[in-house]
């Protein structure tokens, strides 16, 4: 499967016994909306609400961390995931956070296949598409989470690679943000960048029928930040969910040396001791 599905190709494939649709919808902090509210009021037919706000690991004080795998299993086997699911992941977000869901299956190990619904819920409600509402009732699956930690970063590997320099991190929050110039939308965190990176504000990814840009027109978006496309890349944003656009992004450009820093700004901006900078890249 491809890492993007159309709405087209999704409205076909409703109902087969072996697909599994997760809505993914997740709002940055202070955002009044409520996404179980939501999914619960008009959801694609045949969707379970992944919850992914809540799947996190507990234990780490900082935000929106990877799940241990006991938790991540008990999760997708209430969602209704089995071994050999394809999964479809979509969100109703202005993060478009489907992409964070789906890098978490391809992380754990998760289904046969995954891919993000391109154009999310938007797109499928502009088109006059079915949607129902309500909580659905789901037969467990039996898929074991089991994390690939390879294509993980953490803080002690970008601490590292401020010194080898081995690989380029691409920031994709917004320009304001990154430079330094508007503060975070949690208290008492840091603003600015990790030295030497590049900023690629994930929003710049979209069309206006809210498609991610593909081939020729999504690769002069990297190129135009600064990309380096014979490294290898970390992405990183604020607490990991637009940081997996980019590597969504990169993968459909057949750019596959990209892993994630799961603890992005929400880590590396709260601790006093690593290095920040301001201003452009």
């Amino acid at each position: 499967m491809t890492i993007f599905v159309s709405t087209d190709w999704l409205a076909d494939e409703l109902g087969k016994p072996d697909l599994v649709i997760l809505d993914a919808s997740l709002f940055l902090p202070g955002t009044p909306r409520d996404p179980q509210a939501e999914f619960a009021e008009a959801h694609i037919p045949g969707a379970a609400f992944m919850d992914l706000p809540s799947l996190n690991d507990p234990d780490d004080p900082t935000p929106g961390m990877l799940p241990p795998d006991a938790m991540m299993t008990q999760r997708m086997q209430a969602l209704g995931v089995n071994a050999n699911s394809r999964i479809i992941v979509y969100d109703n977000s202005p993060t478009h956070s489907a992409a964070r869901g789906w890098w978490m299956m391809r992380v754990y190990g998760l289904g046969a296949s995954a891919a993000i619904l391109d154009g999310g819920l938007p797109k499928w409600r502009a088109e006059g598409r079915l949607v129902e509402s309500g909580l659905p009732t789901i037969a467990p699956g039996n898929a074991v989470a089991r994390l690939d930690r390879t294509q993980v970063r953490t803080k002690a590997d970008l601490l590292s690679n401020l010194d080898s320099g081995q690989a380029q991190v691409i920031d994709a929050r917004g320009a304001g943000r990154f430079t330094g110039e508007e503060a975070e939308p949690r208290p008492g965190m840091a603003s600015g960048h990790i030295p030497g990176s590049r900023n690629l504000p994930s929003s710049a990814l979209f069309l206006p029928d809210n498609r991610m840009k593909q081939g020729d027109d999504l690769r002069q978006a990297f190129a135009d930040a600064g990309t380096d496309f014979d490294r290898p890349i970390i992405t990183s944003c604020g607490s990991g969910v637009t940081a997996a656009i980019l590597l969504a992004g990169l993968e459909s450009l057949g750019k596959h040396d990209v892993s994630l820093y799961d603890g992005s700004w929400s880590e590396w901006g709260f601790d006093p001791a690593t290095p920040k900078a301001n201003g452009p890249a």
